[in-house]
């Protein structure tokens, strides 16, 4: 069974409260260079994985996307998504990532945000995710940076003093489970190389278009400075050819 951790009571507690939950994409770290690499939404089909609470949802529609699926296997995140929508063009499905079923060529944009490090089979996704695009359909997506993912620790080395000293990276190229703790204890993750995104996309037929490795906007600065220091997130776009 995949897990959820969203829908514990505790987890998707502290979840709500963070600032990209309660503030939107704006107070998402990663969104000024998503924004950017987003194609002409307008008259689009958009499928959007692991949507959450739906802003990106919502988001395609105010770009006049022509319709929004979003799918996300906690019952908890989508009554926030659908509580927070009242559009009938977007539509949400509960479901695990890994489950999804749509007829082929059916999406111009497929996106997933920091979702796809959750999911064991990326190749299978990616597999999928090929078939189920249109013609030059657009694959964008994010998750959280391999050399944030490569220990279970996923924190900074610090001093006697407390102070942040360094981030290490140790087991990088050892793909697999990894169990962190994020919100909660043992939340389980899947840490995977850079290589092994970009290469299962390569071998789903997909060509890259942009990688890009995430750092803070200059309204973020000082208070995020040092995520300048190491990359948090990983964010690709490929395109069907």
């Amino acid at each position: 069974m995949k897990q959820n951790k969203y829908d514990n009571d505790q987890f998707f507690s502290a979840y709500k409260s963070m600032p990209r939950s309660t503030n939107g994409l704006e107070a998402a770290g990663e969104w000024h260079i998503v924004k950017e690499l987003i194609p002409d939404l307008q008259n689009k089909d958009v499928l959007d994985l692991g949507c959450g609470f739906g802003w990106h949802c919502r988001y395609a529609r105010e770009q006049k996307a022509n319709s929004v699926i979003g799918v996300d296997i906690s019952e908890k995140m989508l009554q926030e998504a659908i509580e927070l929508t009242n559009d009938s063009a977007i539509s949400y499905i509960k479901q695990p990532i890994e489950d999804i079923r749509f007829n082929n060529a059916t999406f111009d944009v497929v996106f997933s945000s920091l979702a796809l490090h959750y999911v064991k089979d990326y190749q299978a996704i990616c597999n999928k995710i090929f078939d189920y695009l249109k013609p030059s359909g657009t694959f964008l997506f994010s998750v959280e940076h391999p050399i944030f993912t490569a220990r279970e620790e996923q924190d900074w080395y610090y001093d006697l003093n407390g102070q942040r000293l360094h981030w290490p990276v140790d087991h990088y190229h050892t793909e697999g489970i990894r169990q962190t703790s994020f919100l909660a204890d043992n939340v389980i993750k899947y840490h995977r190389t850079i290589s092994t995104y970009i290469n299962g996309l390569i071998a789903a037929g997909f060509s890259i278009k942009a990688v890009e490795e995430s750092t803070p906007s200059e309204e973020m600065l000082p208070d995020m400075q040092d995520e300048l220091r190491r990359p948090m997130f990983l964010i690709i776009l490929a395109k069907k050819i």
